[in-house]
């Protein structure tokens, strides 16, 4: 069998065994290297399976931006709920907790705020046809939820309104390879956003900066083997873009997933938590969709809305998205912060460094 031919053996003991043997010859030749992945759930996956502990010494992966709910800015979380007084705000769960300067959805409820946790837009739509009061979605994701917002707007419900916070994986990791402040050799990429947008977007990046990319599933054999095809690439001095995981992405990606994107929205400079603003790296919503854009429809009472930073007190969750530290040298991991008491986004999400690390780390 031929170590880049999973197929169907995925979780063949033989194959993790064979691509570890492979790795480490690598590793041997090439020395260290430092492999940054952009997904939470690569990140779960990784830690849950103990698979850095399987790596040569020599290969450091390191977590990314790579968790939505963790790049989600507190200016955001505060427009919603400065919204939540005369509607009803809907959010996915792992942003229920999320801190900000006005506490958290969480203790906006605790008020008297009609703030109410779904596990898809659709619940959030089934509770505005139920509703005579207003009904915010609060969008979140990368490029993997957003087409089922941008889907949503093109029927047009009624007292519905969305808030865009949907942010673009491909502009975060120019930043992050611009200043060279995180200093890695390659990019391990995530799978669930590229079924959306494939791997042709990601070109571009390896030219500019001569850096390997895979794009991978999520099984350990997944992880593996995109790591042993960027340490491939290095070994060969080549800086492609390749697809680790062609039995669920195409080069060209969804086609009419990115057609209703770009009917809804257009791309716009955003911030994200833990960096500055990133340019063309946000979903906002055009202007034939407005009456359901949320920061249109409620534009004169956002007037009042005061936004001021009130830093992360001593919480470095900025750092490790930037895959600047781990979450154990953050002074405050596991002594003060923890998913019962988290101080940072970090530690809210499951896809979240911080709250993996705790888990089970």
């Amino acid at each position: 069998m031929e170590i880049h031919e999973l197929k169907n053996r995925i979780n063949d003991p033989r194959v993790i065994e064979n691509l570890l043997k492979a790795i480490r010859k690598l590793s041997d030749r090439i020395g260290p290297v430092r492999i940054m992945h952009v997904c939470g759930t690569h990140e779960h996956e990784i830690v849950r399976f103990g698979l850095r502990s399987l790596l040569p010494q020599e290969v450091e992966i390191i977590s990314g931006p790579g968790c939505p709910v963790c790049v989600t800015p507190k200016r955001d979380i505060d427009r919603a709920i400065f919204l939540a007084d005369r509607c009803i705000i809907t959010t996915y769960g792992d942003m229920y907790r999320v801190p900000s300067n006005s506490g958290s959805f969480e203790a906006a409820t605790s008020e008297g705020n009609d703030i109410r946790v779904v596990y898809s837009i659709t619940d959030a739509l089934d509770i505005a046809a139920n509703e005579d009061k207003e009904v915010i979605h609060f969008g979140i994701g990368f490029e993997t939820t957003s087409p089922a917002s941008a889907a949503v707007l093109i029927d047009q419900p009624r007292n519905f309104s969305i808030l865009s916070v949907h942010r673009l994986i491909p502009p975060a990791l120019s930043f992050l390879l611009s200043p060279g402040e995180a200093k890695v050799d390659a990019l391990l990429n995530p799978g669930h956003v590229s079924t959306i947008i494939g791997t042709e977007v990601y070109e571009d990046i390896s030219k500019k900066f001569r850096i390997p990319q895979v794009v991978t599933g999520f099984e350990p054999a997944d992880i593996l083997l995109g790591i042993y095809m960027v340490m491939k690439q290095i070994n060969e001095g080549r800086c492609e873009v390749e697809n680790g995981y062609k039995r669920a992405i195409k080069r060209e990606g969804n086609r009419k997933a990115q057609k209703i994107l770009k009917e809804v929205f257009y791309i716009k400079d955003a911030e994200w938590r833990g960096f500055p603003e990133i340019l063309d790296s946000g979903y906002g919503i055009r202007d034939k969709y407005e009456e359901w854009d949320a920061l249109k429809k409620f534009e004169d009472e956002l007037g009042d809305f005061v936004y001021e930073d009130q830093g992360e007190k001593g919480c470095r969750c900025g750092e490790v998205l930037r895959g600047l530290i781990k979450p154990e040298e953050c002074g405050l991991f596991r002594e003060v912060c923890s998913p019962s008491n988290p101080v940072g986004a970090c530690m809210v999400s499951s896809e979240g460094a911080c709250n993996i690390a705790f888990k089970f780390g």
